[in-house]
């Protein structure tokens, strides 16, 4: 599942369909543009709070996804703790692909 979790983050990154890091998932959220968040298995207490919290109040989706190690690679990125994603359709896909 988690592969599958970072292989399509990794074709909407390339689509320009997803935010990564903290900062810019608190800013999508804040600005109504994301469909669902990915947070890291091992994301820290704070940023559960300052992500989770947010989304709850918007409402939108929040799944775990891998460590941020591997979170981070699947993006060709350094370690990630939080990944948003603004396209409905992909974000469908992962929620499916969550239960």
């Amino acid at each position: 599942m988690n592969t599958r979790i970072t292989r399509l983050l990794g074709l909407g990154l390339r689509a320009g369909n997803v935010v990564v890091g903290v900062a810019g998932v608190r800013a999508g959220l804040q600005r109504g543009k994301l469909a669902c968040v990915v947070l890291a298995q091992d994301a820290g207490p704070r940023t559960i709070e300052k992500v989770a919290r947010l989304a709850d109040a918007r409402r939108i989706p929040v799944l775990r996804g891998p460590v941020a190690r591997e979170l981070g690679a699947g993006l060709g990125k350094a370690p990630v703790q939080a990944v948003g994603v603004t396209d409905p359709n992909l974000a469908r896909g992962l929620i499916a692909d969550s239960q």
